[in-house]
């Protein structure tokens, strides 16, 4: 049965990651950047700067009290907390007084070329971001080398400019992760319509596609309707100078949308083709057998003519009876196979 979270003060992650918790925190402003490790808060309490952009990494879940430490140290709420290590939250997006909140999915694939979701949240405040990852992930490397080479100011812009770029980084691995699955697909579908039959997928090829499908679905399509929360212009965390990177954070939203429906149609596709292929071998299966039944349909003919025991039978006396029998049998046989085969039905 499940708990009601809002009768429990118990913080526990539910995840199936073991990477320990541990703190990566990068501070920076227009001219200098500043990096730190630790374990818990406590330890980078003394790093965090309120004239710079204090963007805390937090990798791991495990340590549910660390993590309270994290969100109590910058006043966020036990729902909120709640929600961060519970790595089955659906995808959401909320405007809280002081700060924004966004949980989503990044998606890695496993050896057995299935996709596995890793929940991502991030908190927005005015002078600081979070995020909180259940595991390690490199999705950050790119926004680390900009923030060095400070590309396009991102030194001297708000929070909410670093909060575009993550989800943009988001936004990204969707693509790349729909990009290949719809490649795949494609090569499914000319593997399909081949010649040679015994190149055809089988249904558990399509099956592992349609329950990946399914689940980045489940994950990205909520974002079409959270995302517009971001907008609300009484949202103050969203200067207006930034908005444009969200409304470019949308369009990729969009693309990674439609390349979504468009592996659906391809999958939709790749069943009916699956089953007009079953369809056509069986009928071929069938078109043999009827033929070798049409075959042999005079020759029982005539051995039943011939198996007939009538005492008087000429030909069960002439002496070569047996002999044109059979080649009589013969030349049906093989004039039916040609006519057969004249027809084209062969």
């Amino acid at each position: 049965m499940t708990k009601n979270n809002l009768l429990s003060e118990q913080l526990n992650y539910n995840g199936a990651s073991r990477t320990p918790t541990h703190l990566h925190l990068c501070c920076y402003n227009a001219n200098d950047v500043s990096r730190y490790k630790a374990d818990t808060i406590e330890e980078l309490d003394q790093s965090l700067r309120n004239d710079c952009i204090n963007w805390l990494q937090v990798h791991g879940l495990q340590n549910a009290a660390s993590v309270r430490q994290v969100c109590e140290r910058f006043n966020i709420d036990f729902l909120t907390t709640q929600d961060i290590l519970n790595s089955n939250h659906l995808t959401k997006i909320e405007e809280h007084e002081s700060y924004n909140v966004v949980i989503l999915k990044l998606f890695t694939r496993n050896a057995e070329q299935d996709y596995e979701p890793q929940q991502l949240c991030i908190i927005e405040g005015e002078n600081f971001l979070i995020t909180f990852t259940e595991q390690e992930t490199d999705i950050f490397n790119d926004i680390h080398s900009a923030i060095d080479n400070n590309v396009l100011k991102i030194r001297n812009r708000q929070t909410d400019y670093l909060l575009s770029v993550i989800l943009n980084s988001s936004m990204a691995n969707f693509t790349s992760i729909l990009s290949t699955m719809e490649d795949e697909l494609e090569d499914m579908e000319e593997r399909f319509l081949s010649p040679d039959p015994d190149d055809d997928p089988g249904i558990d090829d399509i099956q592992a596609y349609r329950r990946n499908y399914r689940l980045i679905r489940k994950n990205i399509l909520p974002l079409k309707e959270q995302f517009g929360k971001l907008f609300r212009a009484e949202n103050n965390l969203l200067h207006k100078a930034n908005r444009p990177f969200f409304n470019d954070v949308n369009d990729h939203l969009q693309f990674a949308l439609q390349t979504l429906e468009s592996c659906r149609d391809m999958i939709t596709a790749l069943v009916d083709l699956y089953l007009s292929n079953n369809d056509r071998r069986m009928n071929n299966i069938m078109k043999q057998l009827t033929m070798v039944s049409t075959i042999f349909i005079p020759l029982t003919f005539l051995a039943g003519i011939w198996g007939m025991n009538f005492q008087h039978m000429p030909e069960l006396s002439w002496k070569y009876g047996y002999l044109c029998a059979w080649i009589l049998m013969i030349i049906l046989a093989v004039a039916v196979y040609y006519y057969f085969k004249h027809k084209k039905w062969y």
